[in-house]
C-alpha cells in the first residue's frame, strides 16, 4: 500500500472497506469478520441487551489496516461505526486521535464512498493543521 494520508472506512458487523487515497490514486483493503451473521432478538424481562458483542478480533484487524492513515473518516450503518470508534479510543488511542469524523452512510458503492471522503477531507483539511502526526516512516 502506498503512503496516502486520508483513509475512509465503511464498516458493518460483517466487513470493513478501507481506502487510502490522495488526489490521484486510491488503494482498497477489505477486512471480514470471522463471526457468522447473527440476528438476536431481545426478549422482555431478559437480562441481556439482545445485541451481539463486538467482534474484537475483527476490530483489531480493521485498526491494523487503518494504522498508516493520518486522517480517518469512519462511516457505516447502525452501530458498527461507533463500536469501531469506541474500540479505537480504548485500545488504540494514538490512532483514535486521527479520527476526523464519524458519519452514517448506508451501503455506498466504492466510488460513492471515495467521492464522499474526498469532499469531507477537502473541507476537513482546511480546518486542521497539515502536520503529519503519524510518526516516523518505516521503510
Amino acid at each position: 500500500m502506498t503512503d496516502h494520508y486520508h483513509a475512509p472506512v465503511w464498516i458493518d458487523h460483517q466487513q470493513a472497506k478501507i481506502f487510502h487515497f490522495d488526489a490521484n490514486s486510491a488503494d482498497r483493503a477489505a477486512v471480514r469478520s470471522s463471526h457468522p451473521h447473527q440476528h438476536l432478538h431481545h426478549k422482555a424481562n431478559s437480562p441481556d441487551s439482545g445485541h451481539a458483542a463486538p467482534d474484537r478480533q475483527f476490530l483489531r484487524h480493521v485498526a491494523e489496516a487503518l494504522a498508516p492513515a493520518g486522517s480517518i473518516l469512519i462511516t457505516g450503518p447502525a452501530s458498527a461505526k461507533t463500536e469501531l470508534a469506541s474500540y479505537l479510543q480504548r485500545a488504540h488511542p494514538e490512532l483514535a486521535r486521527r479520527i476526523s469524523g464519524v458519519a452514517a452512510v448506508d451501503h455506498p458503492t466504492d466510488g460513492q464512498l471515495l467521492a464522499l471522503a474526498r469532499t469531507f477531507f477537502e473541507k476537513d483539511d482546511r480546518m486542521r493543521s497539515q502536520i503529519d502526526t503519524r510518526g516516523p516512516r518505516q521503510e
